[in-house]
């Protein structure tokens, strides 16, 4: 329909003003800190505790008494009371990579598995007339098509009793002789002769190979490498996996993810994958199914870079590469051509081997986890985490916790810490300043060294049931203020205080380290420090919301600090989607319409007492506008909250009249 009037009519139009904005996209909480297994330094998003669970572990290493981690704790305390999404960073000492297996090809071969082509495998016993009774270890193994076999040799009684190859060679073929060279084993000049056939040598072609990923970390941490390097095959710690069904006439087959612990008759099935396909052009294609995307840390340019065509939907394993055949394999028939069944891996089962490739696997933290550290890390384990972290545009939240971090010990990284939140100006940092068993001085000095209104601590540490054993255990305040935040923003609004009987109630905890008297109360709070107290009938409870701000002001409490970054993250919105529009009083007014009513819905809801906002010719002058600048002035009187209450009990004589 034409916009003008050329001959007399009427033109209806319509000029929709009513956009809303709706805010950013906000996770209510991320944490940084080790896990059991799951993503490291990939930034995840879960939505419950279960799937905390499935992703990161429990709180304690499966069958282990001793081990706690404080970030699964803080986890369970935030989804236990309310809250609905945390953004988990799992950071790790060291550096880990995942495990790579290949798949044979030949079907007419055994069913091995080797990272090696064409690997020489097997130990033989042979017979030869002469050599020195003695263990002769790397000896190299001479002749055929092949080079680089090693073995180990026994010699006794003038007899090799048997060869064991150590370390595979390439290049071999069927009826190669191999053999020791003369003076290897001795004085002996007549010595062992060995034939290989079909069942000693391993085809060279590879189907696809796997690489570990994700789910699979603690699959594949340290505590299941070998000396070599290389995972330590039968455990529990590690994954297997099963190639089965190969069909010639379909081009297909089956392949399972199993526990590295199982058996053929007790097989622990992990992932079953049917009617895989090497074709590209298949809807069953190996990479689509399975999934080839890797996330890497860059710790140049603090980003995640992502490679691999495929969304990965395997929880374990990823496809790194697939010796893809012709595409269009099928005759006009439909049956695979006969070239096809080469390509087709065999119906075998393989381990994992080689910490090799790029993609990050599990840590192990059991070693030295205790109250008084960061569970096995070092400050430095942090870092790339916490400057990932500090880019808003990629990641969302408005609590930020790093429990067993303590600035008494890690005051490099507690500064990074806060400059990050202080620079994002959209989240609050709830920082642990002590270790277990400090005192009210120590907790207090640290807060001394601190001063910002995007911060605040608690104290003291706190006992609670892991939940995962019904031990109690001594955790850091962090990880119950965790669920703190959550209720309250969960039963009332962000600028309402997380403390006090009605919102700040710690039912979960079963004592604090330390029963705070008034005195001690009142040193922590002049020392901005939010004291933990516990009250007889009442339990224990958060008794203060002070941030580490140092001057006085509206912005050294929690709520008003919360009530800010609420504001300017809905405003800065707006504000987002007029830029590049003309700097034009309809523009303005465009503005006003939606920032007026928020304004009012949150004086509605407690978050203030009064408020204007200017956005006009005052303000916008001639030489603003030349500028290509716009200004707008938010003037707010944010609500406070009653910390301090007088009750006065006036005691009048009788007869007297009482105050109008």
């Amino acid at each position: 329909m034409a916009e003008t009037l050329i001959s007399p009519g009427v033109l209806a139009r319509e000029n929709d003003q009513s956009f809303i904005a709706q805010g950013p996209i906000t996770v209510g909480a991320a944490i940084i800190g080790p896990t059991v297994k799951g993503p490291v330094e990939i930034p995840t998003v879960v939505t419950s505790y279960s799937s905390y669970v499935n992703r990161f572990g429990a709180i304690q290493e499966s069958g282990s008494d001793t081990y706690t981690y404080f970030t699964s704790i803080a986890a369970y305390n935030y989804f236990l009371n309310g809250g609905e999404s945390l953004l988990v960073a799992r950071t790790v000492s060291g550096s880990y990579t995942s495990a790579t297996s290949t798949a044979i090809l030949n079907s007419n071969e055994s069913g091995v598995l080797d990272t090696a082509a064409d690997a020489l495998l097997t130990s033989i016993t042979v017979n030869p007339t002469d050599c020195d009774d003695a263990t002769y270890t790397s000896v190299a193994l001479t002749g055929g098509t092949g080079t680089g076999a090693i073995a180990t040799v026994i010699c006794s009684g003038l007899t090799i009793t048997s060869i064991t190859v150590t370390t595979a060679g390439t290049g071999y073929a069927v009826a190669d002789s191999l053999t020791i060279a003369a003076l290897a084993l001795g004085t002996g000049s007549s010595l062992a002769t060995i034939v290989l056939d079909a069942a000693d040598i391993v085809d060279g072609m590879i189907a696809f190979t796997l690489k570990t990923i994700s789910e699979g970390a603690i699959m594949n941490s340290s505590s299941s490498l070998d000396a070599s390097g290389s995972l330590a095959s039968g455990s529990a710690d590690n994954v297997r996996f099963t190639i089965s069904n190969a069909s010639t006439a379909n081009g297909t087959f089956d392949l399972l993810i199993r526990q590295g612990n199982d058996n053929t008759n007790d097989q622990t099935i992990l992932e079953t994958w049917t009617g895989l396909s090497l074709d590209p052009m298949s809807g069953n294609f190996i990479s689509s199914v399975l999934g080839n995307q890797v996330e890497t840390y860059n710790s140049v340019t603090n980003q995640i870079q992502v490679t691999g065509n495929y969304f990965n939907k395997s929880r374990y394993v990823i496809v790194s590469a697939v010796n893809q055949p012709t595409p269009n394999y099928f005759d006009n028939n439909g049956i695979a051509k006969p070239e096809f069944a080469t390509y087709l891996p065999l119906n075998q089962s393989g381990s994992f081997t080689g910490a090799v490739g790029d993609v990050k696997a599990g840590a192990n933290f059991y070693d030295s986890i205790n109250v008084s550290n960061t569970q096995g890390l070092v400050g430095g384990n942090y870092d790339s985490m916490i400057s990932l972290l500090a880019n808003q545009d990629d990641y969302k939240f408005n609590i930020l916790m790093t429990p067993g971090l303590y600035n008494q010990d890690y005051d490099t990284q507690c500064t990074q810490l806060l400059n990050n939140t202080q620079g994002r100006g959209d989240s609050l940092l709830i920082l642990d300043l002590v270790a277990y068993n400090k005192q009210i001085a120590d907790a207090t000095g640290q807060a001394s060294s601190r001063n910002s209104s995007y911060a605040a601590s608690y104290w003291p540490w706190v006992m609670v049931i892991d939940p995962d054993t019904g031990k109690n255990v001594w955790v850091p305040a962090s990880t119950v203020m965790a669920g703190v935040f959550s209720y309250n923003d969960s039963v009332s609004e962000p600028w309402f205080a997380p403390a006090g009987i009605n919102r700040g109630g710690l039912g979960q905890v079963i004592r604090a380290e330390q029963k705070l008297t008034q005195a001690n109360r009142d040193t922590l709070y002049t020392g901005k420090v939010n004291p933990i107290a516990t009250f007889p009938g009442t339990g224990t409870v958060v008794y203060g919301q002070k941030t580490l701000q140092t001057r006085a002001s509206a912005l050294d409490r929690v709520n008003v600090r919360r009530l800010l970054i609420q504001l300017k993250s809905y405003i800065s919105q707006v504000g987002q989607t007029l830029v590049f529009e003309q700097n034009t009083i309809a523009t303005r007014n465009a503005f006003l319409s939606q920032v007026n009513p928020y304004l009012e819905s949150v004086q509605q809801r407690q978050g203030l007492y009064a408020f204007k906002v200017i956005m006009d010719d005052s303000n916008n002058t001639p030489d603003v506008i030349d500028r290509n600048q716009m200004i707008g002035q938010i003037y707010i009187q944010p609500t406070k909250t009653a910390e301090f209450i007088y009750l006065d009990f006036n005691i009048l004589p009788t007869g007297a009249t009482f105050p109008a």
